[in-house]
C-alpha cells in the first residue's frame, strides 16, 4: 500500500500555495505608513518652522507676538527679526519700539535679556539708552551684562563697572533659607541655570539654587548639612570665556586706565583661558593706552569709575 503524502487529498478544503489565485487577493494598502511616515518628518518641520528665529515674519506676525508675553519664544524670534531690520535700516522697524520697551520691562530674565541685545543694535535711540540704563540695575547679572554690552554700541562709559565685573569671579547666594542637601564640586563648569546646590526648605521642600551665569565653579562655600539664610554666598564662578572675550572687547572701545589691573591680569595669562583671551587681553590695554594719552574719550561724558 502506497502513503500518500498529499495533504490537500486529506484536506479538500486547504488550497496549496501552489493554487492560489494572487490575482484576485486583496492588497495592503500602503497609504498608512506613508502618512505615518509623512508625520514623522512634517511634525518636527512644523516646530522647526514655527521657532526657528531665521523664518521672517510679516510685520502682523511681529505685532502679534510682541504683544504675547505667555510665549516667550515667539517673543525673542519678534524681537530678532526687529534686530534684522534695524541693521538693515528699515525706516518701518521704528513702528516696533514702543513694544521693545516694554519687553524691556517683563518679568521674563530671558526677553529682558534679548530685549537689551535688540536695543543695541539701535545705538542712535535715546529712549534705548535709558532703558538700557535702567537695566544696568536689573536684579539678573545677565540682563545687567547685556546691558552694559548695548550701551558700549552707545559709546556710553556708564557701562565700564559691568564690563570689569565680567571679568571677575561671581558669588552665587542663596536666595531663601534651607539646609544644603548636594553641591557641586570645585572645577565643574556649568552653563546658565544649571543646577549647583539643593536646599532643603521649610516643610523639607526642594529648593534648587541655579546658576545665573555660565562659568566654572572655582570653590563653594557649603557642604551638606550646612544651614543657610537667603543671602549667604554658596559658590563662586570663575568667568566663562566668551563673557571675558566680550568684555575685553568692549572695554577696547571704552575702557579708562582704571579698568586696565583687571586687564591686565588676562593679557599676563589666567589658567583655564584660551590663547584668542591673552592676545584680546593685550590689545585691549594698548587700545586703553592709547586712548588716555590722546586725552580723547569716545563721547563727552565724565569718567565714571
Amino acid at each position: 500500500m502506497t502513503k500518500n503524502t498529499s495533504t490537500a487529498n486529506h484536506h479538500p478544503h486547504v488550497t496549496s500555495p501552489a493554487t492560489v489565485d494572487t490575482k484576485h487577493a486583496p492588497r495592503r494598502s500602503p497609504w498608512p505608513l506613508a502618512v505615518v511616515a509623512a508625520l514623522f518628518i512634517i511634525i518636527p518641520f512644523i516646530f522647526w518652522y514655527g521657532t526657528w528665529f531665521g523664518r521672517a515674519l510679516t510685520n502682523g506676525e511681529i505685532e502679534k507676538y510682541l504683544a504675547d508675553e505667555s510665549k516667550p519664544r515667539y517673543v525673542q524670534h519678534a524681537l530678532s527679526q526687529v534686530a534684522e531690520r534695524i541693521a538693515r535700516n528699515e525706516p518701518s522697524v521704528e513702528r516696533f519700539y514702543p513694544r521693545v520697551l516694554s519687553v524691556s520691562e517683563s518679568a521674563s530674565t530671558d526677553l529682558r535679556m534679548t530685549a537689551a541685545w535688540v536695543m543695541g543694535e539701535e545705538h542712535k535711540s535715546e529712549e534705548f539708552r535709558a532703558a538700557l540704563l535702567r537695566l544696568l540695575n536689573d536684579r539678573e547679572p545677565i540682563v545687567r551684562r547685556n546691558a552694559a554690552l548695548a550701551l558700549v554700541r552707545f559709546g556710553d562709559r556708564r557701562s565700564r563697572p559691568e564690563l570689569r565685573d565680567m571679568l571677575r569671579p561671581f558669588t552665587v547666594t542663596a536666595q531663601a533659607e534651607g539646609t544644603i542637601v548636594s553641591a557641586l564640586l570645585p572645577g565643574a563648569y556649568v552653563k546658565r541655570d544649571t543646577k549647583l546646590t539643593r536646599l532643603k526648605g521649610k516643610d523639607d521642600a526642594p529648593l534648587d539654587v541655579r546658576s545665573p551665569l555660565a562659568g566654572m565653579v572655582e570653590h563653594t562655600s557649603v557642604k551638606e548639612g550646612d544651614a543657610v539664610r537667603a543671602g549667604d554666598g554658596i559658590a563662586m564662578l570663575a568667568p566663562d570665556a566668551d563673557s571675558v572675550w566680550e568684555a575685553l572687547r568692549a572695554l577696547s572701545v571704552v575702557g579708562a586706565s582704571e579698568d586696565l589691573p583687571e586687564v591686565e591680569r588676562y593679557a599676563g595669562g589666567v589658567e583655564g583661558m584660551p590663547a584668542r583671551i591673552k592676545q584680546q587681553a593685550a590689545l585691549t590695554v594698548e587700545a586703553v593706552k592709547r586712548r588716555e594719552s590722546q586725552k580723547t574719550l569716545p563721547i563727552d561724558q565724565p569718567s565714571m569709575n
